[in-house]
């Protein structure tokens, strides 16, 4: 062969290289102005926290409707429009409940925001006369680690009094070693309570629990008004205890809130009756109405595999109007989720325009209620716009990267299906490195906060996917104090807002890498699959076998 011809040979094959670098650049260019527009729009002071149920919840979901009209994407709502809308029910409690604690020599008022919070309001809380009390450690049954706070005690038609948290341990067997599992959850043990038969329950907050936070922050977090699914299950009573006020629980008991404390050290904690009892009487203000989820579709190009959809979720709403900080009352939520509806309007608009080269079809949901409780992503699962066992896999969109650009990602929940493989591929495809979640937030349960722990448990293999903390230019240690510090001071307060350091370009490189991510999943060979002895193939074969 000549030597002209090899030189022949090497430039066409460089030019074909560089041809297709140039066309991946174009198909995945995130538009950065875009970004910042969508976000500063979503997080502006005009839509007042996009509460759900609020006028400003109603300004975001008719903004995002527009963006999906403009950007042709097919409506998947009610009435052949993009809004699915659904029917909530929201309490907010009044100055005037009262919760009298009673002992053999003496009445306690209690007073709301002073010496409890309701974790659970409206009319079903109500206990007209005094119940008995009876501690039950941790208020945990876990089987697997044969462990069962309720084992010595009879807690039918009682309240029951926990303590914040679960058995500490540094063996992985045993309750996950150093990392939360979902029993810790107040969530989870008001259920064990209530399948116990309780009247209610009293969640008693730890201070020598590592996560426990000043009572200040409980009751901002907790300020807000509680909202529902209307077709919700109806709860119990249920208080969280400042610790200040806790003492009086156990006055004249066996042991006394400091043996407690000495116990939970220990590991030696014990369920007993107390000689204390509670009654509750509430005033709540209330209304029913309807908060819309936003949803459009793009179709696949391949005549078989566009009847499978991927869908891609981010919450757009966040906590509205609450106690005031620095005289700023507007809980704006720009990182949380302002910027992650940003970044799914971004990926839609580069995916619409290459909708020739996806084989899969896509949905675009952007949620309701997350805030509440994953209120819109566990209403979809109840009325899917198209059939759960079509729809294999969910990307859960919530923030973007905000602090640099990043050399490392990380896939919260990848371990669960082979989702992971595409991760990988993303990652190799762009030059960066996969890397677990940082020990700093790791708890058992992470891929549970959010709304892909919904579709999870619907048998559709799910991720989030986040930046990692091996930056370009801050170094893991600086990065890492970046993350706590936002988590600690910003993140449900009224300074995540427009106004807090942002940094753009690390945004737009997350949103591209998630765009790469979602047109791979798009285009491989076979649909995901939950890896072995996951516990969501149950579910995914019970709506295969439905045709659900």
């Amino acid at each position: 062969m000549s030597l002209f011809n090899i030189k022949n040979i090497l430039l066409i094959g460089l030019l074909s290289v560089l041809a297709a670098a140039g066309q991946q650049d174009f198909e995945f260019q995130i538009n950065i102005d875009a970004l910042r527009n969508h976000a500063e729009y979503l997080a502006d002071d005009e839509l007042r926290g996009r509460g759900t149920g609020t006028y400003g919840e109603k300004l975001a979901a008719e903004y995002l409707a527009m963006e999906f009209e403009r950007l042709n994407l097919f409506p998947l709502g009610d009435n052949g429009n993009y809004f699915q809308n659904i029917p909530m029910h929201s309490s907010e409690s009044l100055s005037g409940c009262q919760a009298l604690l009673y002992n053999n020599t003496d009445t306690l008022n209690l007073e709301l925001e002073k010496d409890y919070l309701l974790f659970k309001s409206g009319a079903q809380t109500l206990v007209p006369k005094p119940i008995d009390l009876v501690f039950v450690g941790y208020g945990i049954f876990a089987p697997e680690y044969d462990y069962n706070d309720y084992q010595s005690v009879d807690v039918s038609n009682k309240i029951v009094v926990y303590l914040d948290g679960e058995p500490v341990s540094t063996d992985k067997s045993y309750f996950n070693g150093t990392e939360q599992t979902i029993y810790a959850y107040p969530e989870s043990k008001e259920r064990m309570a209530i399948s116990r038969g309780a009247r209610g329950s009293i969640l008693l907050l730890n201070p020598q629990n590592p996560r426990f936070r000043t009572w200040e922050h409980y009751v901002q977090n907790y300020a807000f008004t509680e909202v529902t699914l209307a077709y919700s299950v109806t709860a119990h009573l249920s208080l969280i205890l400042n610790p200040n006020s806790a003492a009086h629980l156990f006055k004249n008991a066996q042991y006394s809130l400091q043996d407690i404390y000495t116990m939970d050290k220990n590991n030696t904690l014990k369920s007993f009756d107390l000689a204390t009892s509670l009654s509750f009487k509430g005033q709540f203000k209330q209304r029913d109405f309807i908060s819309p989820n936003v949803i459009a579709m793009l179709s696949g190009s391949d005549s078989k595999l566009k009847h499978e959809y991927i869908i891609i979720t981010a919450h757009y709403d966040h906590l509205g109007i609450g106690k005031p900080m620095l005289a700023d009352s507007i809980y704006n939520g720009f990182g949380d989720n302002a910027l992650g509806c940003a970044g799914v309007l971004e990926m839609a608009r580069v995916l619409s325009e290459n909708r020739k080269k996806l084989k899969r079809s896509f949905i675009f949901l952007m949620v309701t209620g997350e805030e509440k409780g994953l209120l819109g992503s566990t209403y979809y699962i109840d009325h899917p716009a198209v059939p759960l066992y079509r729809t294999i896999a969910n990307l859960n969109v919530d923030g973007l990267a905000m602090f640099d650009e990043f050399n490392d990602i990380v896939g919260v929940g990848h371990e669960l299906s082979d989702l992971d493989e595409t991760l990988k591929e993303t990652a190799n495809q762009l030059g960066l490195l996969t890397s677990p979640v940082p020990q700093q937030f790791m708890v058992s349960e992470s891929f549970a906060r959010s709304d892909q722990i919904s579709f999870a448990k619907a048998g559709i293999p799910s991720i989030l996917i986040m930046d990692g903390l091996q930056y370009k230019r801050l170094t893991p240690v600086q990065g890492l104090q970046m993350h706590i510090n936002w988590i600690d001071h910003i993140y449900h307060t009224p300074f995540d807002d427009k106004d807090q350091t942002m940094n753009y370009k690390a945004a737009q490189q997350h949103c591209r890498v998630l765009t790469h991510f979602i047109f791979n999943t798009a285009n491989r060979e076979s649909e995901p699959q939950w890896k072995p002895g996951t516990p969501y193939i149950n579910a995914r074969l019970q709506t295969i076998a439905e045709k659900r």
